[in-house]
């Protein structure tokens, strides 16, 4: 059984969608949990879901691609519960167009939220898990972090970049006890699902009519991911580490 009694988990992106939902699926299994957003507001709502239902959890506005909060996230959490156990990258953006259409703004954007974080919240959370007993840390990647996709070259470069990076953390960081992993999810229904379509001047109904088009016949939920990264994040995974699982019904294959 996934189990994470006094372990302290720290959750970027935690406001909302797949990231609201590892946050209360890690609280339900008995992790305090830190809850960084770059929306304070949403960030402490969850956190608040969590006290709720007798969890422990704080909230703290974070904007993940900028150096300073990664580490004020992390030293937040050794100052309020002395130390990181698990660490779930989770912030991400996604920008839907080809080469030709993205500006270097968009480009750049969605490398500082969706790889920059996933390099700066190791770089503060690694030395405090190696000082203590090693940890856990989850990336969320995508499908198209293994496979291609249309118009969508920025969001496809950043989440292989996010597989790749997990290996490499892996190799480096398996000799101090610390499991790396990635999860890559399918389309999931999410608010940021529906983004994409207004994104794409797609009709939501139509769009997320064609996500469920894979071999189980429907869009994944968040607390389908969250299942997921539960299992990573915990020693029911104990000899697994620098994997990239596809939790996505299917659609990889």
């Amino acid at each position: 059984m996934a189990d994470l009694k006094n372990k302290t988990a720290v959750i970027t992106g935690a406001g909302s969608g797949i990231g609201r939902a590892i946050a209360q699926c890690l609280a339900g299994a008995g992790a305090r949990v830190l809850v960084l957003d770059i929306d304070g507001e949403r960030a402490a709502a969850v956190a608040g879901e969590i006290v709720a239902a007798d969890g422990s959890a704080l909230a703290l506005a974070a904007d993940v691609s900028r150096a300073a909060d990664c580490q004020a996230g992390i030293e937040t959490a050794v100052r309020t519960w002395g130390g990181v156990d698990v660490l779930v990258n989770n912030a991400g953006i996604i920008r839907r167009a080809d080469a030709v259409s993205t500006t270097e703004e968009e480009w750049d954007l969605v490398m500082a939220v969706n790889v920059r974080s996933v390099f700066l919240m190791c770089k503060y959370a690694i030395p405090v898990m190696s000082a203590g007993t090693g940890g856990a840390i989850v990336n969320t990647a995508s499908g198209w972090g293994l496979k291609g996709g249309p118009n969508a070259i920025s969001y496809c470069a950043s989440k292989g970049a996010v597989v790749n990076m997990t290996r490499a953390l892996a190799i480096d960081h398996g000799p101090q006890g610390i499991r790396v992993n990635a999860v890559c999810p399918g389309d999931t229904d999410t608010p940021m699902l529906r983004e994409e379509a207004r994104q794409l001047g797609i009709d939501a109904g139509q769009f997320l009519a064609e996500a469920a088009d894979r071999p189980l016949g429907r869009m994944g939920s968040p607390r389908e991911i969250a299942q997921a990264v539960l299992w990573l994040a915990s020693d029911a995974s104990s000899y697994v580490t620098g994997t990239a699982i596809p939790v996505d019904g299917g659609g990889i294959a």
